[in-house]
């Protein structure tokens, strides 16, 4: 063997020798410390690779749009959405009155009873003007007459209506000639009323119910004989009308019977609240002419519908 191994194999010994070796528990002990290092060690690298993993889902999965409030947690307020300027703001709704169907008008308490927009006075264009080869040169006259005749006493809408007014028209027939010094065809008593709310038509249903209760009566002054009454039918004027006749026995200039009878034609017409009678009365015994008087109330509701807008 070399000298130099030899040394080395000396100073191996002697270190050896110096060095205070571990009892066996000892060993044991760090033997079990190091297995229990490698352990958590193990454990820790796990956790680590879970919440990487963890991490990593949440940065891929987008989060929820909304969280659930917890029971019991009030509600934040919205915040208001900005408004447009000038944007119409919608009506307020009105609560129905029971029993009546939405837009019936109900009259305030101490109110006049007439409809929204209804007039309160009657204008002289609210009445019609003859046609051009009905007029005979008479102007028409307002008068404050009885705006329609006797029926056995009945009293029709007796209450004052807002307003009335009546005037007296005569005019010709078509076929007659005109001017200064021709005898008129026949003549109205034309009236128009303004009635409260609801009340126009209850006065045509008067109107009918008392042709009905007079079928006859004595004419009014001295003419002779019986007055006979009676409803025709009639249809097509305004919003409801009532048209009757009044039939007399015709008597010539010394009263003596002619044969035949004289004719009074009557009509109703209501336009809403408002109610006109054209009341046909004739001209020194003549009849009324059913085909004038249906003119001349087709042109008596277009004047009112006009004026009523």
């Amino acid at each position: 063997m070399s000298r130099e191994l030899s040394e080395l194999y000396r100073s191996l010994a002697a270190d050896a020798d110096a060095a205070d070796l571990s009892v066996p528990d000892v060993l044991r002990h760090q033997a079990d410390r190091r297995a229990r290092l490698r352990a958590a060690g193990g454990t820790l690298a796990v956790a680590l690779v879970v919440v990487g993993a963890v991490i990593g889902a949440q940065v891929v999965t987008p989060p929820p749009t909304s969280v659930p409030m917890p029971a019991g947690t009030p509600t934040p307020l919205a915040s208001p959405s900005p408004s447009v300027t000038g944007a119409p703001s919608s009506p307020p709704v009105s609560p129905t009155t029971p029993g009546r169907s939405p837009g019936t008008t109900t009259t305030p308490p101490g109110g006049t009873g007439t409809q929204p927009g209804t007039p309160t006075s009657i204008p002289d264009r609210a009445f019609f003007a003859l046609a051009s080869n009905n007029q005979i040169g008479i102007a028409p006259k307002f008068r404050d007459v009885a705006v329609l005749p006797s029926l056995c006493g009945a009293d029709i809408g007796a209450e004052p209506g807002v307003q009335r007014r009546t005037r007296l028209l005569v005019y010709k027939l078509p076929q007659s000639p005109g001017g200064e010094g021709y005898v008129p065809d026949g003549s109205y008593t034309h009236s128009i009323t303004i009635y409260q709310a609801g009340r126009a038509d209850d006065v045509l249903e008067e109107l009918r119910r008392a042709v009905r209760d007079c079928p006859e009566q004595k004419p009014p002054g001295d003419t002779p004989g019986r007055s006979r009454q009676r409803l025709l039918p009639d249809s097509g004027f305004g919003d409801e009308s009532v048209l009757f006749e009044m039939r007399n026995a015709g008597q010539d200039v010394n009263g003596d019977p002619t044969g035949t009878d004289i004719v009074r034609l009557v009509r109703a017409i209501r336009i809403g609240d408002v109610v006109t009678i054209l009341w046909e009365q004739g001209w020194e015994g003549t009849s009324s002419q059913r085909a004038q008087v249906d003119a001349d109330a087709r042109r008596a509701v277009s004047a009112i519908r006009r004026w009523l807008g």
